[in-house]
């Protein structure tokens, strides 16, 4: 108990930047450094000191690379291979070449420039994600090539968080050939282990898991994976991050992968803000006076290299010209990885501490000076090409041809609604919290993942505010509600038809934010009545207009309001 005081108040600091960086529309990422700096060693003012703070900080990195690993799954790599796969590893070796050449004509040792050159490469994905949906640029060419690029940057990562402690261990022992050659086949051994873990146990453990239906337990099986996979990697003495990242790639091939993201989703993000926050108490404002320059200048590094790395690679795929600029001006921002990439350099000796202090201070610099490009893109792009920029809306059209259906449940109402948007062609996805229903819709040929339609977290790993439509078709109430309500708060704009029990349910929903919600014993009912109609040669446009006049009139034309009368 004797830490609990700075535990304390590094989240009382921690909530209160965080609040302020969000209301000014500033990645919090940023927050967290600042709230580092605040409580380091090198500021004036109260200093948290935790002995097991650097190691719990660690695991925001594994659990972010598990994320990552869950959307880059192999058949998705695969697909990916064409266009996205080759720009965004060519964007990162070009760039890391060049930065590392300039680095090390500078006079910086071979290591110590690829560091560099590792480091400057890596762009932030949150600061342009959340850039490009402020502007609402995130559905226009640039946005979605640049988005992509970005997210690609964020694998790339990986092999760089097993070279740099492979590249210290080779600094020390004087053997550079020798240890990465060792290291690469650790890699390979940890990748075929994880590999034939997850294709042979992971898919029937989550099975049994979801028998229980109990997300506590779902939880925890996953915290289990993570971390025996961490274990595995660091056992043969690679890093954490890239054993959870084997087998975020493993899971990603599964049904559950989305309620996986949904569970692991607040241990990333609070780890993820301590690693941050780490990586801030590290930062001396004093020591930047003496090299301020060498900062600017590798942040100007940064910023210009990417941007016409970026471009000139988007052009020779025959882009147009300011589509290539604006997409390049996107990805010259600093990001994320390159703090952690000179953190590791730092913690395995390759960087000394000034080096480490030019590295931090760079990505920073250019993670400010990338934002303000990004809001600024068009503008600049047009200047860049010689064209002015259309006062009107960018000429991009947002491209929804991949907005797709919902589905909450897929019980024989769900299962009905799938066959009739399958039979008409609109794109879907269904959700369910049974394995057997699960399985029984993979089997039929459909999009079915196993995921709890109520769940928030869910909601947002899906990112449900592309959808068209959301269709409700779960069969308690309680959960049916849930996810309207959800649903409403966090993308109003999607429309929202529900399966009710009864009128009441049905009413109920409606409050909550439906659109529609059909009670299906009414509508049972309704039915049966139509036929009878037909039977009895009644035109099909009355039947039609009658059966809508009672949903529009509350159903009140076939119910009688249940008020009690007394008679005296």
């Amino acid at each position: 108990m004797e830490h609990l005081a700075q535990i304390l108040l590094l989240l009382a600091v921690a909530i209160s930047v965080v609040v302020a960086f969000q209301r000014l529309h500033v990645p919090t990422s940023l927050g967290y450094l600042l709230v580092g700096v605040i409580l380091g060693p090198h500021t004036m003012g109260p200093t948290v000191s935790v002995p097991e703070f650097a190691t719990l900080a660690e695991f925001g990195v594994v659990f972010l690379l598990f994320t990552i690993g869950l959307n880059f799954s192999l058949p998705t790599i695969r697909s990916m291979r064409h266009q996205i796969l080759g720009l965004g590893t060519g964007q990162v070796l070009l760039t890391t070449c060049l930065v590392a050449i300039i680095a090390w004509l500078a006079g910086l040792t071979a290591i110590a420039a690829f560091i560099f050159g590792a480091a400057f490469a890596q762009s932030s994905t949150s600061i342009i994600a959340s850039l490009l949906a402020e502007q609402g640029e995130e559905n226009t060419r640039h946005g979605r090539l640049g988005l992509a690029m970005s997210v690609f940057q964020d694998v790339t990562a990986v092999p760089f968080l097993v070279a740099i402690p492979a590249l210290g261990a080779a600094v020390a022992a004087g053997s550079l050939v020798g240890t990465l050659g060792l290291a690469l086949a650790k890699a390979v051994v940890a990748f075929g282990l994880v590999f034939f873990a997850g294709r042979w146990l992971l898919r029937p453990l989550f099975q049994l898991v979801t028998r229980h239906r109990s997300l506590e337990i779902f939880t925890l099986a996953v915290l289990l994976v993570v971390l025996l996979a961490a274990w595995i990697t660091n056992s043969l003495g690679l890093s954490l991050a890239f054993g959870s990242f084997l087998a975020g790639m493993m899971l990603g091939e599964t049904e559950f992968r989305h309620q996986v993201e949904s569970s692991i989703r607040p241990f990333r993000d609070v780890l993820m803000g301590l690693f941050f926050i780490g990586i801030g108490m590290r930062f001396d404002p004093a020591a930047i006076l003496p090299i301020w320059h060498w900062a600017v200048l590798g942040a100007l590094l940064i910023l210009a290299s990417k941007t016409l790395v970026v471009t000139a690679m988007v052009r020779m795929i025959g882009t147009e010209s300011q589509v290539a600029w604006r997409t390049g001006l996107l990805l010259g921002v600093g990001g994320e990885f390159g703090l952690a990439l000179a953190a590791i350099a730092l913690d395995n000796g390759i960087l000394s501490q000034r080096l480490g202090q030019i590295a931090i201070a760079s990505v920073l610099l250019s993670m400010v000076g990338g934002a303000v490009a990004i809001r600024f893109n068009r503008g600049l792009a047009a200047w860049m090409v010689r064209e002015r920029p259309p006062s009107s809306a960018p000429p991009e059209l947002a491209e929804d041809a991949d907005r797709q259906v919902v589905i909450g449940g897929y019980g024989r109402v769900g299962h009905t609604i799938a066959v009739l948007l399958d039979f008409n062609q609109v794109p879907f996805v269904v959700f369910d919290t049974d394995p057997r229903r699960v399985a029984q819709g993979m089997a039929d040929g459909f999009k079915v993942a196993f995921g709890d339609i109520s769940d928030p977290g869910l909601l947002s790993a899906v990112h449900v505010e592309r959808a068209s439509l959301v269709v409700i078709t779960v069969d308690r109430s309680q959960a049916a509600l849930a996810a309207v309500s959800h649903l409403r708060a966090m993308c109003p704009q999607v429309p929202v038809v529900a399966r009710a029990k009864d009128l009441e349910s049905s009413r109920i929903l409606l409050k909550a934010g439906a659109v529609h919600a059909y009670p299906e014993t009414i509508e049972a009912s309704l039915r049966l009545g139509a036929v009878a109609m037909q039977i009895l040669k009644v035109p099909t446009q009355d039947i039609d207009r009658v059966l809508q006049g009672v949903r529009d009139w509350d159903y009140r034309p076939v119910l009688e309001e249940e008020k009690p009368t007394e008679r005296g």
